[in-house]
């Protein structure tokens, strides 16, 4: 039986302590207290929603403009043809290219966070699809990927936007929302976009409760359970 690590047993012990849902304010400051390692943790926020992914009308994928950012600098590729390569470039796109970015894709090439694509090169990128899936870096109308519109696309992007959706194997949205570093007043705001965006993606075939569980942790703290009632009143950090 593997042995339980020290910050295994810590972690357990603060999981313990705090068995009641916490409010999100009450749970961020649980966070930084209990922070110690030396690196700036990522802060995520997990949703057990009541759909069931297998059924085409219960499959949730949106995006949310987190208005804090995310605290992190996202590479963004696009693969444009024409007048749309002098707008990703002047948009601030860190790799742009036509058939010589998917050849450069093909043969390997990933560093990138973001990939952008215009309507007309998503014949080229479509047998990418085995190399790009899977890493969910593929252009997606749903994502606001594929479009026309790059130079817009490109800064929401760099300025918080984020893509997320159901898991596979059940109704688990997870996304970060933000560092532990960030002020708790732009967590909260990041995180009441979320709770906003979550509820106006509910599809209409869902019957009963539809969130059923949220928790919060980061990177190498405790999940911690959130009181899901006290979400709603987040929408206050919206109005700031």
């Amino acid at each position: 039986m593997p042995k339980t690590t020290k910050r295994q047993k810590t972690l357990l012990t603060i999981r313990e302590a705090n068995r009641t849902p916490l409010t999100a304010e009450d749970a961020i400051k649980l966070l930084k207290e209990k922070h110690t390692v030396k690196f700036d943790e990522t802060v995520e926020i997990h949703f057990r929603l009541g759909v069931n992914p297998k059924m085409n009308d219960q499959q949730i994928r949106s995006t949310v403009n987190l208005p804090g950012g995310t605290g992190k600098e996202v590479r963004v590729a696009v693969v444009a043809k024409g007048e749309k390569v002098a707008e990703a470039q002047a948009a601030g796109a860190d790799i742009v290219g036509s058939e010589d970015l998917v050849a450069k894709i093909g043969e390997g090439f990933l560093e990138f966070d973001k990939l952008v694509a215009t309507p007309d090169t998503m014949a080229m990128l479509s047998k990418m699809g085995k190399l790009l899936g899977p890493k969910g870096l593929m252009p997606n109308p749903k994502d606001g990927t594929v479009t026309f519109d790059v130079g817009k696309t490109i800064k929401e992007l760099k300025a918080g936007k984020v893509s997320f959706r159901t898991e596979k194997d059940g109704g688990l949205v997870q996304m970060a929302i933000g560092k532990l570093s960030f002020q708790d007043d732009r967590l909260l705001k990041n995180l009441a976009a979320v709770v906003d965006q979550i509820n106006k993606v509910k599809p209409t075939s869902v019957k009963g409760t539809y969130m059923k569980a949220v928790f919060l942790s980061s990177t190498m703290g405790p999940g911690l359970k959130l009181d899901v009632n006290k979400l709603q009143e987040l929408h206050k950090y919206l109005a700031v």
